[in-house]
């Protein structure tokens, strides 16, 4: 089968229609979480789950004991380069974030080979994505930049993105998180991704839920159709 990568900021919705795409899409799909967040991850190595544990421990101890911080303790998050920064400790992150990503994408091809969709929850790309602008402006560690180059350029991309958009005025006013700025930088990251990737559909997130749920179903059944008829060229992209 293929793979379909499910992104939005938060308040797009997505979660809601991840959930109804997993309860009744009409192909068999499996979900699998390629995102950034260890604790989100249906699917990750111990080692990745050992290291989150000890950084969210950490950081509450800093924090005297604050668990509302833990889900803003990502991993994965880009440092600036650091005189203190230990190399050994710094290869070993990455080595381990390589063979986490690695392990995930293992098993999607293992769901496809079994002839499911695969729904990714987010995607590494994407979730990065503003990091790449915040690099741009500061001096970024080497492990940092290595991973940044395995996920453009060696990791499998999704065969499809499906981007739940909306202005980040409403997104604010669904959900009140971050700020309207914030996540106005975040959407132009993502567009500007999503204009370097194959198959980057956006899906009004302003709709009700069951038009948006219906229009990505319909996108999804669309380049499976293709797909099935070997109406997708080489590249991956549909014809017209």
């Amino acid at each position: 089968m293929f793979t379909v990568a499910l992104i939005g900021l938060d308040g797009a919705g997505k979660t809601t229609i991840s959930d109804k795409l997993r309860e009744s899409f009409p192909l068999p799909m499996k979900y699998l979480y390629m995102g950034i967040n260890i604790d989100s991850s249906n699917v990750a190595l111990p080692t990745s789950r050992l290291a989150h544990a000890l950084k969210k421990y950490k950081q509450r101890k800093k924090h005297g004991g604050d668990k509302s911080l833990d889900s803003k303790a990502l991993y994965h998050q880009v440092r600036p380069k650091s005189k203190k920064s230990n190399p050994v400790r710094s290869a070993l992150r990455l080595l381990n974030r390589v063979a986490d990503e690695s392990y995930r994408q293992v098993v999607s091809w293992g769901y496809q080979l079994r002839g499911n969709i695969v729904l990714y929850d987010r995607h590494y790309l994407f979730d990065f994505a503003l990091i790449d602008l915040e690099s741009k402006t500061q001096k970024v560690r080497l492990s940092d930049r290595l991973h940044r180059w395995f996920i453009t350029r060696v990791l499998a991309r999704p065969d499809m993105v499906i981007f739940l958009d909306a202005p980040p005025e409403v997104l604010y006013a669904r959900k009140g998180e971050w700020s309207v700025e914030y996540l106005r930088e975040r959407r132009e990251a993502v567009l500007y991704q999503g204009e370097k990737t194959l198959n980057f559909i956006r899906v009004d997130a302003t709709q009700p839920v069951e038009k948006v749920y219906d229009d990505v179903c319909r996108n999804i059944l669309r380049f499976h159709e293709a797909k099935k008829s070997g109406k997708v060229h080489r590249n991956g992209k549909p014809e017209a």
